[in-house]
């Protein structure tokens, strides 16, 4: 349980606010008392010009995290995203600009992660794939590894997740599969056969965009165990981890 909170934590501290996206060929004003143009979009490139707070600049291209704009008296030169985000639009607002690996983020197809958390009152660990059928819906192969007291488990699951806002840094999400379920018990504790059982589960989720191409995901799921006998299980799990689209 303990690990699962480790890895709570880690997500949180790592999930970004929501920011907006910054729009070429619009003009900012300089709310700093100055930020610095450099001859190229790097910060190995030497600064030459300084504008003032109030003086205004346009944004004419991007390039990763640097922007070419052009400055009063035709000076042409390059900023860096943190330096564009000390001016306000022209009708005074702050502006956010987007981290330049967010549209792929967007336009993603494939997902591959691996997650950690507990099954019941065993430690679980997921590795799982995903293909994005379209923006809102996808499919996910799963195959998870449960370590208990008494017993281990290895379960196989397809699911399909709904995601309500595709497009957003964070989006919540529902899910809704089955699978197998193979069951070992410890034989140096109780003496009962393996076994091999189906399942089904519904679940809800938070998904965040990190950075670059990386993922945060926490999720809760509740399984129905099929059993052979006439006492079918239920078991909640909870989970987070990382992963990665491309």
């Amino acid at each position: 349980m303990n690990r699962f909170l480790y890895t709570w934590a880690f997500v949180v501290l790592f999930v970004l606010a929501p920011t907006a996206v910054a729009k070429s060929e619009v003009e900012l004003v300089v709310e700093e008392p100055f930020i610095e143009l450099r001859t190229g979009p790097g910060r190995g490139y030497p600064v030459f010009y300084v504008v003032e707070a109030g003086e205004a600049i346009t944004v004419t291209r991007r390039r990763t995290e640097w922007f070419e704009v052009v400055a009063p008296r035709g000076k042409k030169g390059w900023v860096h995203r943190e330096a564009l985000e000390l001016t306000l639009d022209p009708d005074g607002f702050a502006i956010r600009v987007e981290d330049s690996s967010f549209g792929s983020y967007s336009n993603r197809r494939f997902e591959m992660g691996v997650m950690d958390g507990v099954f019941g009152s065993a430690d679980v660990i997921s590795v799982y794939g995903a293909y994005a059928i379209t923006p809102n819906i996808s499919t996910e192969l799963a195959v998870s590894q449960g370590i208990g007291t008494f017993a281990d488990n290895v379960f196989a699951t397809v699911n399909v997740v709904h995601q309500f806002f595709p497009d957003k840094r964070i989006t919540p999400f529902f899910t809704l599969g089955g699978g197998v379920l193979r069951t070992s018990p410890n034989a140096t504790l109780v003496e009962v056969e393996d076994r091999t059982d189906e399942i089904a589960f519904a679940g809800v989720g938070l998904r965040a965009y990190a950075t670059r191409r990386m993922l945060l995901r926490l999720e809760y799921k509740t399984y129905v165990i099929f059993t052979s006998r006439d006492d079918n299980q239920e078991i909640d799990e909870w989970k987070a981890g990382i992963s990665f689209f491309f």
